[in-house]
């Protein structure tokens, strides 16, 4: 019983040291205080991208956003359709990068597709990068088409959700640019995906 009595006080002694210790390193009250001038979806976005990190164990797989491609759609189907929408949504074609046909022709083998395609609206992007010049490491816009093992396809493309509600509340003007970028690069994902070509009326 004594020694209960003593292994307990000293992880009590340890667990109070351990806290005093994060107030004085970590200043947990001014980070309390700076925790509170972030926008309000930063910490759920946080605890999910770490969800997916503790599950996965790949940092990568939490930054992405994929969809995958229909059966019935063949990859021109897809490039095809990727440019007709970027047209309809007012994003510029930027880049085209035939990567495994790169690597294929320096390897002489056959890999599995991957695509990679660059998009930019130089007026958004201008307005961004003046927000941030950390914008620029983001820029452009880019969509992989990828074919994994089993054969199935998948268009991905860097999640948005931390970059525009990550850190403080981002002005409205720059929210606006910012949800637009999102919300066309998200269209065209699940749009070529299907195989659509056109943008849907609201009302349909």
């Amino acid at each position: 019983m004594k020694f209960l009595k003593s292994l307990f006080t000293i992880i009590g002694f340890l667990v109070v040291t351990g806290v005093v210790v994060a107030f004085v390193k970590f200043d947990l009250g001014t980070r309390i205080d700076q925790v509170k001038k972030l926008d309000p979806a930063a910490i759920p976005e946080y605890m999910k991208m770490f969800d997916t990190v503790l599950v996965t164990g790949d940092a990568a797989k939490a930054m992405i956003r994929k969809v995958k491609i229909a059966d019935d759609v063949t990859n021109a189907d897809v490039k095809e359709a990727l440019g007709s929408l970027a047209t309809a949504y007012g994003i510029k074609a930027v880049g085209f990068l035939p990567l495994s046909d790169e690597i294929d022709a320096q390897t002489g083998s056959k890999r599995k597709t991957i695509e990679i395609y660059s998009y930019c609206n130089p007026l958004t992007a201008g307005t961004m990068v003046d927000y941030s010049m950390a914008f620029g490491a983001f820029l452009p816009c880019r969509i992989a088409l990828m074919e994994d093992p089993n054969g199935d396809r998948w268009l991905y493309a860097m999640a948005m959700e931390l970059m525009i509600e990550g850190g403080h509340t981002l002005k409205p003007d720059m929210l606006k640019k910012a949800n637009l970028v999102r919300t066309t690069i998200y269209g065209m994902m699940d749009l070529a995906a299907e195989g659509e070509f056109d943008i849907p009326d609201e009302d349909e």
